[in-house]
């Protein structure tokens, strides 16, 4: 399983659109090779991601060690986003308020 969780909950609507089964599978597809399920958790921004037959049956049972669930996470983070033209990162955001 994978998590995604808007860090502010304003920004849970785009990923709502953006970070689908399709878009995961694009990313994990070399080492998935089951059924991707995506479950919504509105009330806290966040989507996880059930995937089966993931790196060849398991950490235990496959060669590609490194691929564990640190590194199942992360590759979450290549996902591309397309934000809104009005979009205000956090980074801005902060610095506005200062």
């Amino acid at each position: 399983m994978v998590s995604v969780i808007a860090y502010d909950i304003r920004d849970y609507a785009v990923l709502l659109e953006q970070v689908t089964i399709e878009a995961v599978r694009a990313v994990y597809g070399p080492i998935t090779k089951g059924v991707i399920r995506r479950y919504e958790v509105p009330l806290i921004g966040a989507l996880n991601f059930v995937m089966t037959d993931v790196l060849e049956g398991g950490r235990s049972r496959t060669l590609a060690f490194e691929e564990s669930g640190k590194a199942l996470s992360s590759l979450m983070l290549t996902l591309p986003l397309q934000m809104p033209a009005d979009y205000v990162g956090r980074s801005v955001a902060v610095k506005r308020a200062a």
